[in-house]
């Protein structure tokens, strides 16, 4: 629970790194967004495709972690969001395909929205 929504730390890094304290933002495209994800939901990423996966993160860093621990990462944070029936049904259909790692963070995220279904009832 106390990674909270987030799938990828680098960005956390630069931002409580002591070395970027005195730093300007940039301008340089390299350094911008891609994708629109920085206004996408962790749902939609959690259903991208492996191919999709591939597209959207060529020439990240996040690429190299590789689609089956994308969705584990996701799967946490889903399972840290607010109660949602989407969400739920997300999960319950990633299951039966899941590699193990993906399997293990998909249960738990249920039993997460679950509880949290059950409290807000």
């Amino acid at each position: 629970r106390p990674i909270g929504n987030r799938i990828y730390g680098c960005d956390d890094c630069q931002l409580f790194c002591p070395w970027n304290r005195f730093e300007q933002m940039t301008g340089e495209d390299d350094f911008k967004p891609r994708h629109s994800l920085d206004d996408i939901s962790l749902l939609a990423c959690f259903e991208w495709s492996e191919q999709q996966f591939l597209d959207r993160m060529a020439g990240s860093p996040i690429r190299r972690i590789g689609h089956a621990k994308w969705r584990s990462n996701i799967a946490i944070a889903l399972g840290n969001a607010a109660p949602s029936p989407h969400i739920i049904n997300a999960l319950q259909q990633a299951l039966p395909d899941a590699e193990p790692v993906l399997q293990t963070h998909a249960q738990w995220a249920l039993q997460q929205q679950t509880r949290q279904s059950e409290k807000k009832s």
